[in-house]
């Protein structure tokens, strides 16, 4: 297993990128810190730092909508963290099942799968 002392973390974090593990879609970006990557391989479920809240969160705790790692890959250069997740619902907070549910011109392309008034 890779030394998670060795991994470039930028103040603390590091980049997270989810992706569906079976249909390789980019769920969402996030920033762990240690103690979320430790979580994350303990548990099985994805754990991230939350920067506007200042504190450790589990993706799902609150709306339900959990996601099950199942493999963790870094990059090259150990800077980037890749989770390949089973995503339960949605991934975005604003009701999409991903947050990047846009395109460069503002358009809507994703789909949106829950209300964000039913579960915040």
């Amino acid at each position: 297993m890779i030394n998670l002392d060795d991994l470039k973390y930028d103040n603390g974090l590091i980049q997270a990128i989810a992706q569906d593990n079976d249909t390789k879609e980019v769920l969402m970006s996030a920033f762990m810190n240690r103690e979320a990557l430790e979580k994350t391989i303990e548990t099985g479920i994805a754990h991230y730092w939350s920067r506007s809240r200042g504190k450790l969160w589990k993706k799902g705790e609150s709306s339900g909508h959990m996601q099950t790692v199942k493999a963790i890959y870094i990059d090259c250069d150990m800077d980037a963290v890749l989770l390949m997740i089973e995503q339960e619902g949605g991934a975005c907070h604003t009701g999409y099942r991903s947050c990047f549910y846009r395109n460069i011109e503002g358009d809507v392309i994703g789909k949106k799968v829950f209300d964000p008034e039913d579960v915040y």
